[in-house]
């Protein structure tokens, strides 16, 4: 399968976070992760945030590795008071913090909406709208200090309307729309809100979900990613590295005029 066509598996991104403190919530396997060592690679010290501790440890002690540093804490952005106990322990850290990125995620019911439970899509806002916003409200006191920034991940379900997505799509336009009141509301405190929208992310996820159906249909994973990058203009998927190192760019001060704005990172499967 075609891995990083024109690109380099250690892409340079310089010292762009240098001194910077981020924050990343959702830390898991694929595009957490990656959001977490690319922002170290960049120079910053990193918070992570996810509901399982034992992963975190390893991702913080991947970091350490690297010379940066990185301090673990288990939150449910569902629930106010770990929410709120969180935030304060993201900011006793390391005294200050300079970039959120808000990347908690569940996977969607994939049911149309005409048989989906209205408590599937509360589920959702929970999590994508509501527990983002709380964690974006406790840390702009922070964020307001430093002049900081807020990231938020999206997904490329703004883009199209396709059956089984739409509870999915209820709650990542509510994302996005709450993205750019934010950053309206909080440009005068000079924090920045902006939005990376991924498209297919080839990273254990997706790999796992290919090789299930590889096995269902009777063919091949390579099989399956070629038929899904036939259609996409660079005829790849992208990797959690390529989505995450766009995150860094949003964060650093390269894109310090840039606010409010939803980048789409999708190898050209849409054009927005």
């Amino acid at each position: 399968m075609p891995s990083r066509t024109g690109c380099w598996d250690d892409a340079d991104v310089g010292m762009m976070l240098e001194g910077k403190v981020v924050v990343v919530s959702g830390v898991g396997p694929s595009l957490g992760r990656s959001i977490a060592l690319r922002s170290a690679a960049a120079g910053a010290d990193v918070v992570l945030a996810a509901r399982t501790a034992s992963y975190l440890k390893t991702v913080a002690l991947e970091i350490e590795t690297m010379g940066r540093k990185a301090v673990a804490v288990s939150v449910d952005i569902t629930d106010i008071a770990s929410s709120e106990a969180f935030a304060a322990a993201a900011v006793d850290a390391f005294g200050h913090v300079d970039v959120l990125v808000n990347n908690a995620f569940a996977i969607p019911s994939m049911k149309d909406l005409a048989h989906t439970d209205e408590s599937t899509i509360r589920r959702g806002l929970e999590l994508s709208l509501f527990g983002t916003l709380r964690l974006s409200q406790l840390l702009t006191p922070a964020l307001a200090e430093t002049g900081g920034s807020i990231v938020m991940i999206n997904s490329a379900v703004l883009r199209h309307s396709q059956p089984k997505y739409g509870s999915y799509k209820i709650a990542k336009a509510s994302l996005l729309a709450m993205s750019q009141t934010l950053a309206s509301e909080l440009g005068p405190q000079g924090i920045r809100v902006n939005t990376v929208a991924p498209g297919y992310i080839w990273g254990s996820t997706l790999q796992g979900y290919f090789a299930h159906m590889a096995e269902k249909y009777g063919t091949t994973t390579e099989q399956i990613y070629e038929q899904t990058a036939s259609t996409i203009d660079l005829r790849r998927l992208p990797e959690p590295d390529e989505i995450a190192d766009a995150v860094v760019f949003l964060a650093s001060p390269l894109a310090r005029a840039i606010t409010g704005q939803c980048l789409d990172v999708n190898c050209g499967e849409y054009h927005h």
